[in-house]
């Protein structure tokens, strides 16, 4: 567990962009990819919004992805086990780097075929609170022809990473633009903020 956070802050810090294979174990991400999709089954997802609850608008222009808030409450073992494993890598990215995050949102993020989310800050303009953006895909044996890349926009070393299962991405919520190119199949994940409240 140590060395993939260690990996992870490694990778942070030589640009900007943390992205670690296999952060979570393929047996857990193949549990969050069950419960998403029964949860879908379920008619559970909502439409995804831009904004904050004050100023939530949808646009299926800007976005057309699907989602559902973790919560512990709900009880479910792999949200839990998997909000267990956040809070423990962040209490690892406190104690060595002073981050001093306070608390943390997840949502389960699901994209049809022809989906996608334009260029965006994950930073809302009337809060500050979202510290950094991670990124966790569970996508088993995806392929460059399924799309559905995630491409962080850096000066002079933009980047597209592919959604594949496992796969973590960390970065400054307020610092790279990115977004999610058009993706050719059903694409998942579990997405979220570290925040300072």
């Amino acid at each position: 567990m140590e060395i993939a956070f260690e990996t992870m802050i490694t990778s942070y810090l030589e640009d900007k962009i943390g992205i670690v294979p296999h952060f979570i174990s393929d047996e857990l991400a193949q549990h969050l990819k069950q419960n998403l999709l029964d949860l879908f089954q379920q008619k559970l997802l909502l439409a995804a919004g831009v904004g904050n609850e004050k100023k939530l608008v949808h646009n299926s222009e800007v976005r057309s992805d699907a989602i559902y808030w973790l919560d512990k409450n709900h009880d479910n073992q792999y949200e839990t086990e998997f909000l267990d494993y956040i809070e423990d890598f962040i209490a690892y990215l406190n104690a060595s780097c002073y981050a001093g995050i306070t608390s943390y949102e997840f949502h389960y993020s699901l994209y049809e075929a022809g989906s996608f989310y334009v260029k965006h800050l994950d930073q809302f303009n009337d809060s500050s609170s979202r510290a950094f953006s991670m990124i966790c895909y569970l996508n088993a044996d995806w392929k460059i022809e399924d799309g559905g890349q995630l491409s962080i926009h850096q000066l002079g070393n933009n980047q597209k990473i592919a959604p594949t299962q496992g796969k973590t991405v960390f970065f400054k919520s307020d610092e790279l633009e990115h977004e999610v190119l058009v993706t050719n199949e059903r694409r998942m994940s579990v997405t979220g903020w570290l925040k300072r409240d």
